[in-house]
């Protein structure tokens, strides 16, 4: 049940960057030859006049850059914090299938911070992708598992991150061909049906563990 680990770099697209840029113009007062008569305006604050407007350029100039700077490092903390959700989701997954494919005694303690960290950064994922779900597909309530159900749940859970993890839509997000379109909103809507169920198995997966601690 060996699985790769996969690259977050390509789902930096759906998470696009205000980007800003900066034109400061200098006014400058044109000078009329001496004995010409009168400047058009003989306002002596003028000068003052300019010199603010220019100072208000010059520090709206500046805002735009610090919004620009800051903005980039809140895109930057998000691809970093998605890839280390896909990653970490998928050594637990491999951390709970080695111990499955061993036939070990389930560690009701281990299983519950597995799950429980699955469940925290798949739902941080959810808040980057904004998944979404027909009504229809909802997911109802779960059901709390039985004890003899555990084994087979974390098997579904397995397979449910495995897919998630391999969706077309998540590796390929930034070389999409409009000619497939239809293939990817499809993609996109597995990818989003995953995600849910990895949420609502987890919980469920890690609630009926914590109440089997200690249990034989």
């Amino acid at each position: 049940m060996n699985c790769r680990i996969v690259s977050c770099t390509n789902l930096a697209g759906p998470m696009a960057a205000a980007v800003f840029s900066v034109f400061v113009a200098v006014t400058t007062l044109a000078q009329r030859p001496a004995g010409a008569g009168p400047p058009p305006n003989n306002n002596p604050n003028i000068d003052d006049r300019v010199r603010q407007i220019d100072e208000g350029r010059l520090r709206g100039a500046e805002t735009n850059v610090s919004l620009e700077e800051e903005n980039q490092k809140r895109l930057q903390a998000a691809i970093a914090n998605m890839k280390e959700d896909y990653k970490r989701m998928q050594v637990l997954r491999n951390d709970i299938a080695r111990n499955l494919v061993a036939r070990k005694p389930l560690e009701y303690k281990l299983v519950a911070e597995q799950t429980a960290e699955i469940n925290k950064r798949a739902s941080r994922l959810n808040i980057y992708m904004q998944a979404r779900l027909p009504d229809e597909q909802k997911p109802s309530t779960l059901d709390e598992l039985k004890n003899d159900e555990m084994v087979g749940a974390l098997v579904r859970l397995c397979k449910l991150i495995d897919s998630f993890i391999e969706n077309p839509a998540l590796k390929n997000a930034a070389t999409v061909d409009s000619k497939d379109a239809a293939k990817s909103k499809q993609d996109k809507a597995d990818a989003d049906r995953d995600l849910f169920g990895i949420i609502k198995l987890s919980a469920g997966i890690q609630k009926k563990s914590v109440s089997l601690i200690g249990s034989p």
